[in-house]
């Protein structure tokens, strides 16, 4: 009897927050993603920043244990007007990082432009968009509580988006930023015109 050749991965996805976080455990099999949990971390309550950031670690290190994942996913901090919002919440991606690393998970950052762009194929969608997307591929039986709770799962199938497709390295080249555009289109071109049989 042959051994099975089923291959299996676990994503854990994170959208960072000190007020609310949200996660999503991607489980894949043979290239067939499914949600295993997708929830939020509700931190408001916490009046301490210090306690909200160590619960933001516990909490990272609990469901890498529960779940055992291979990856962690994060979204990366966006450029806002408020420096001190910004502060607080590349902390709290830090913090995220750190249990991962302290489970020796492998990580991946993703720009939130390049999330929304590979779930709904805008970068500027709205939060809601890649919620309806996503409740449409992954058919959720109930809406999340928490639209960040679908952003945790939008960046952890962004991870497995870009790991799976057989051109993964030029798709981490083309990626929807402002200063990336023209020199993007132009990798794309050229990579056409080299391996015309490699398109469909």
């Amino acid at each position: 009897m042959e051994e099975s050749s089923h291959t299996e991965r676990i994503i854990l996805g994170i959208d960072p927050g000190t007020q609310i976080l949200g996660y999503s455990i991607l489980k894949i099999v043979d290239q067939h993603p499914q949600v295993l949990a997708m929830d939020v971390l509700y931190l408001k309550k916490i009046k301490d920043f210090n306690l909200r950031i160590r619960k933001i670690f516990d909490t990272t290190q609990r469901i890498i244990d529960t779940f055992h994942p291979d990856h962690l996913a994060i979204e990366a901090p966006f450029f806002g007007k408020n420096v001190q919002s910004m502060l607080k919440l590349g902390r709290a991606q830090g913090v995220a990082i750190a249990a991962a690393m302290s489970r020796d998970l492998s990580i991946s950052e993703y720009e939130p432009a390049t999330i929304k762009q590979t779930v709904t194929g805008n970068g500027n969608a709205a939060k809601e968009q890649v919620a309806m997307m996503l409740g449409s591929m992954f058919k959720f039986p109930t809406e999340p509580h928490y639209l960040d709770a679908t952003d945790a799962l939008a960046v952890a199938y962004t991870c497995y988006v870009e790991r799976s497709h057989p051109l993964a390295d030029i798709r981490s080249q083309l990626r929807p930023t402002k200063k990336r555009q023209k020199s993007s289109r132009k990798a794309w071109a050229d990579f056409v015109v080299q391996h015309p049989d490699g398109v469909a």
